[in-house]
């Protein structure tokens, strides 16, 4: 399902997670967790100066914001470009937002280059 399509999680799943988050992320709070309980999500990863790099994006669903989730990424189909990383899932709804946020902006299905970093386990 494309982000566009998504429809706004019920109130029960959004308030646990409230507290967690602060002015305009709250509004898309309701799509993110939509988008979060769909349990993966395909995109393209934005390259300047180049091609955009599929990739789908897997992990495990929970109804705690303080529990760990397994978050998988494979990049243009290939095993070796898969990566994963575990956070907490108030943190990986935090990034999800912002993949929403990116959406309404430029009409692309990317996450931020703080979650790549995150991911690739870049220093910054």
């Amino acid at each position: 399902m494309s982000i566009e399509k998504l429809q706004p999680a019920d109130k029960g799943a959004v308030g646990v997670y409230m507290p967690y988050y602060q002015g305009n992320k709250r509004t898309l709070l309701p799509l993110a967790i939509s988008l979060y309980q769909q349990g993966s999500l395909e995109g393209q990863r934005q390259i300047e100066g180049g091609d955009s790099i599929p990739f789908v994006a897997t992990w495990y669903v929970s109804k705690l914001p303080s529990e760990l989730t397994r978050c998988r990424f494979q990049f243009d189909g290939n095993a070796e470009l898969s990566y994963e990383i575990m956070m907490a899932n108030s943190e990986f709804i935090n990034y999800l937002i912002e993949v929403i946020m990116h959406f309404k902006r430029s009409r692309a299905t990317d996450f931020s280059q703080t979650f790549y970093r995150k991911l690739l386990r870049i220093e910054e």
